[in-house]
Formats: structure tokens, C-alpha cells, sequence
């Protein structure tokens, strides 16, 4: 029983948080480091235990349903994971291409970036497992909004968060126009700065156009897009190089501004997309770099074994946190938020 309120605890430490960039440039700065740790898994044994607890109303015939009682080794009589353990075990792992006693930024980004996909896939077959209620392995936007009537449906609000706004991103999804969503085809629905799809990606910087576009144009003029875009970009460009790299706003307005009308429309944004709505794989990508910046003491490119012992902590950043609560300006939450 000690052991389980273990897991549970540990489990609830490491919530994935949906978090947004604050408008306020030096206070998105100062949280980022955090909220990659927090947004990114690196040991899937903590995935795993997260999932175990999220999963105990999933029957056990489904897939993604993990088993932790092999973790126990992990942990230490006061119940803390042994993170030095953790890390000698996975080393070998990530040190594959080549095997030479290194992992390189390459290896390290591939490792992150499949706990990432795993993660993404995991949550979408648990809602298909939850939402598919006539077991056909697709699911309806009936079966997913069933909050919704074919009133609702059939006048098609397109405010935020009603049937029609609702049904266009489910229609974008909907790839073989099938009328259910097979499982890339939710994925892309759940997880829509995770997506490809361009009408996905289309919709997302539409959706956020309204909310920025404060003389409702349909375009983004200089003082609009410096005030709600440009420090958002600026915080991720920063630390993706270097703030003597990033472009000045000026400099990215006028690059991004290809017919040169002095204003800025959904495709002209496409650019930027992932800056305005990252995802959890463009998470991983700067968590990798966060990662290497920190351990890699020699600064040669590698991590050693040794240099990721010295730096343990930023690899099991949750454990180490408290106030793993954030308050960023929330307005891109607002479609999770929905789920």
C-alpha cells in the first residue's frame, strides 16, 4: 500500500501541463527551462507510472495499460526514485548510433522525441477507447461531442468552442471525408499542433487570428503582431540560437510579410506556427537542446555518462519542483482546455 500511494504521488508529479508563452517576454523567458522539463517525459518508467495511475478505469484487455511492479527496484526505501540508477540503466540505451560511450544531440533528440510520440499515441488510444462506443476502431463527432444536438450541429456557431467551430476542425481531420475519424486521424484531432495536416494547421493560426486581430481585418498590422506575436516568437528564437540572431520585430514582420501589404494573414503566419502553437514534439526538440546545454560540461557536442550523473536533476526535473504551476496568459490552452 506504501508503495502504490508512491507511485500515485510520483505519478501525479509528473501531469503533463498545457502551458502558453506570457506576452510578457522576461517572464516567458524565466519559465521556459521549467516547462520543458514539465512538458517533455525523458524515462518512460515515469510515463509508465503516470499511465498506470491515469489508466486504472481502462480494462485490462487494452494495450496501452502499463504494469509497475518491476519500478520497485527503482525506488529507495523513502519511496524516491533512484535517479542515478535510472540514469546508468538508460545510457546504454540512448548510446546506439554509433555505440561509442556518447550520446550525441542527435541520439539524445530521437530518444526524447519517441517518448514524446509514444505519449501522443498512448493518450489517443485512450480516447478512442473511451469514445468509440460501437467498437468500429473510428470515432464520430457524435461519439466524441455527444454534448451536442443536431440543432446544435445544424446551426453552426462557429464561436469558439461551439458545434460548427467544432466540426470544422473534426472535418479537417477527417482526411477520407469517411465521417469518423480513424486513429492518425484523432491523433491529428486531439493533437492538433502535433499535426501535418496543413487545414489543421490553417485552422489553428485562423482561430488565433480572431483573438488577436483587435481591428478585425482578418490581418495582422505591425502593432498587432508586435504586441501579441512577436515576444512569443522571440522567447523559443532566443533560445533556439542566440538573442543576437533573433530578427528584430521589424526584421520578421517584413520577412514574413511576402506581398509586402504591410499586414500579416493566416498563410503569411504558417511560418511561425510552431512558435505560436508548440507542440509536444517542438517541445522535445528544445528540451534536447536544454538538456545539452546543461550537462554537457566540456561543451564537445556529447554527454558522457559522468556529465549526466553530475547534472541528474534537470533529467528528472518534476522530482525536484514544487511549483510546477505556471501563470503564463492561458489563451492558447483554450482548445485543451475544450477537450
Amino acid at each position: 500500500m506504501a508503495k502504490a500511494m508512491v507511485y500515485t504521488f510520483l505519478a501525479i508529479a509528473f501531469i503533463i501541463f498545457f502551458l502558453s508563452p506570457s506576452k510578457r517576454h522576461d517572464h516567458h523567458r524565466m519559465c521556459l527551462n521549467r516547462r520543458l522539463a514539465h512538458k517533455v517525459s525523458f524515462d518512460p518508467l515515469v510515463s509508465r507510472i503516470e499511465r498506470s495511475t491515469d489508466d486504472k478505469g481502462l480494462s485490462k484487455n487494452t494495450t496501452y495499460v502499463p504494469e509497475v511492479d518491476d519500478a520497485q527496484e527503482y525506488f529507495q526505501d523513502d519511496g524516491v526514485l533512484n535517479t542515478t540508477l535510472r540514469l546508468m540503466v538508460l545510457f546504454p540505451l540512448l548510446d546506439n548510433a554509433p555505440k561509442d560511450g556518447y550520446i550525441s544531440a542527435k541520439e539524445l533528440e530521437a530518444w526524447i522525441s519517441q517518448q514524446t510520440i509514444d505519449r501522443l499515441s498512448y493518450r489517443t488510444y485512450k480516447a478512442m477507447f473511451w469514445h468509440d462506443k460501437d467498437g468500429d476502431g473510428a470515432i464520430s463527432f457524435s461519439e466524441y461531442l455527444p454534448q451536442f444536438s443536431t440543432k446544435d450541429i445544424e446551426k453552426n456557431s462557429m464561436a469558439h468552442g461551439d458545434a460548427g467551430w467544432w466540426m470544422e476542425q473534426f472535418k479537417n481531420a477527417d482526411v477520407d471525408s469517411s465521417g469518423n475519424l480513424d486513429f492518425n486521424e484523432c491523433k491529428d484531432f486531439l493533437h492538433p499542433e502535433d499535426s501535418d495536416n496543413e487545414e489543421i494547421q490553417r485552422w489553428l493560426l485562423r482561430d488565433k487570428m480572431k483573438r488577436i486581430d483587435d481591428d478585425h481585418d482578418g490581418k495582422l498590422n505591425f502593432s498587432e503582431f508586435l504586441l501579441h506575436v512577436y515576444n512569443i516568437y522571440k522567447s523559443y528564437a532566443d533560445f533556439e540560437n542566440s538573442p543576437a540572431l533573433t530578427p528584430t520585430a521589424e526584421q520578421m514582420f517584413a520577412q514574413l510579410d511576402t506581398d509586402k501589404d504591410k499586414k500579416l494573414s493566416v498563410e503569411e503566419l504558417r511560418p511561425i506556427l510552431r512558435y505560436l502553437h508548440p507542440g509536444e514534439l517542438f517541445y522535445a526538440k528544445y528540451f534536447t537542446r536544454y538538456l545539452m546545454r546543461e550537462a554537457d560540461d566540456n561543451k564537445d557536442g556529447y554527454l558522457t555518462l559522468q556529465e549526466m550523473l553530475n547534472h541528474e536533476s534537470i533529467f528528472y526535473n518534476s522530482l525536484y519542483e514544487d511549483d510546477a504551476v505556471y501563470d503564463d496568459d492561458d489563451d492558447d490552452d483554450d482548445y485543451h482546455d475544450d477537450l
